[in-house]
């Protein structure tokens, strides 16, 4: 299907996609552990309104575009919408989001940390382009006041360019989702960290298409919940090029009567031979009543690729534990040095010091609120 030519046009194809699937639902494969619909009840993301937007950090050379404005700039006009999905999320941030940005690190350009701060309630809309040659740090941090939140992010790399990402999203006791999607070139790199604390319903939707040869991709994830929370995390990874390398570590903590998701899909085009991709997902119940989801799947249809995926709920490890209480450590704090060990393999993705403190540090506090059902 052809992609309208103006903005406003691709807004209004969103609208009609959007009222013509509805909201998802748990019969719809993708949705059948997150029940959007049912968590919105009687709210509209058609009339939610606009979330606020504000940049703490933008590095010098970065151009920043206000969405709420009309004299977008060609690189906007071009590319806003384009990569908009077919996803009910993703439609509506486009199609009803009088909010949002557009940021653009210029060719060759070796940018530091942009961060914003995304806050209120109602739909976002947001596009990230790192040109040819250049790098960005590019970290969103959430805040916890939404009723309901609907953010949509489209990602550009160019060809040698890369991206580091941050999701960071703490606990809250509304409706947060995020769709993100993402188109890499030749030779670039992308990693991002999902860092998801649990919501009334929290859903990060990525569908990543690696369009160019040697692109490497790095996803991570964690999330520690508690209570009623639900955190889910949806992947897609097209490999639509060959000689690209994608990799993909989350670790969940679930414990109450809280749920943990992860679904990632890893799918491998005819013709993209010596692509490597694994997943790798791993969740720990704590209490009889939390639930984890763990869903890979891998769709190739390429001959030389090496591709894995593995997933396992359960305890803690009960010979690493019976270790540490035969040398003396309380099983309780041998509890909590497990789980910790256990999480740290995913926050130890984060390459960024300031981001890797920022989310263990709420790691340590979502831990301590959870500490009834620890022991």
């Amino acid at each position: 299907m052809s992609v309208p030519a103006t903005i406003a046009e691709r807004k209004t194809q969103a609208a009609e996609n959007f009222r013509a699937a509805g909201l998802p639902n748990r019969r719809l494969e993708d949705w059948k552990y997150t029940d959007l619909k049912a968590a919105l009840g009687s709210v509209s993301l058609v009339d939610a309104g606009a979330a606020q937007w504000s940049f703490e950090a933008l590095p010098d050379g970065v151009e920043l575009f206000d969405l709420a404005r009309s004299d977008a700039p060609e690189w906007v006009q071009r590319h806003l919408g384009v990569l908009a999905g077919e996803d009910a999320p993703g439609n509506a941030s486009l199609a009803f989001a009088s909010a949002g940005f557009a940021l653009r690190v210029p060719k060759g350009a070796s940018a530091g940390e942009a961060r914003v701060r995304i806050s209120g309630s109602g739909n976002l809309r947001a596009l990230v382009m790192v040109e040819e040659g250049a790098s960005l740090s590019f970290a969103e941090i959430h805040d916890r006041n939404a009723t309901v939140r609907n953010v949509g992010l489209e990602i550009l790399i160019y060809p040698d360019a890369s991206l580091s990402h941050l999701r960071f999203t703490p606990r809250s006791g509304g409706v947060a989702t995020e769709s993100i999607k993402a188109l890499l070139k030749e030779n670039c790199r992308y990693a991002a960290h999902f860092a998801d604390f649990g919501a009334k319903l929290s859903r990060a939707d990525l569908y990543l298409k690696i369009a160019g040869e040697g692109a490497e991709v790095k996803l991570s994830g964690v999330s520690v919940l508690g209570g009623s929370d639900h955190a889910d995390v949806t992947t897609h990874i097209e490999h639509a090029a060959g000689k690209a390398k994608s990799t993909q570590v989350f670790k969940y903590l679930a414990g109450g009567k809280s749920r943990a998701v992860y679904q990632g899909r890893i799918t491998v085009d005819t013709g993209a031979d010596g692509t490597d991709s694994r997943q790798l997902a791993k969740a720990i119940l704590v209490g009889d009543r939390a639930e984890a989801d763990l869903k890979p799947e891998l769709l190739i249809f390429a001959d030389d690729v090496q591709c894995a995926h593995g997933a396992a709920v359960g305890d803690l490890d009960t010979e690493a534990l019976y270790y540490l209480r035969s040398r003396g450590v309380p099983e309780d704090e041998a509890r909590e040095v497990l789980i910790r060990a256990f999480l740290g393999e995913a926050v130890d993705e984060i390459a960024v010091d300031a981001w890797h403190e920022m989310v263990w540090r709420e790691v340590e506090t979502a831990l301590r609120q959870a500490t009834e059902v620890l022991s």
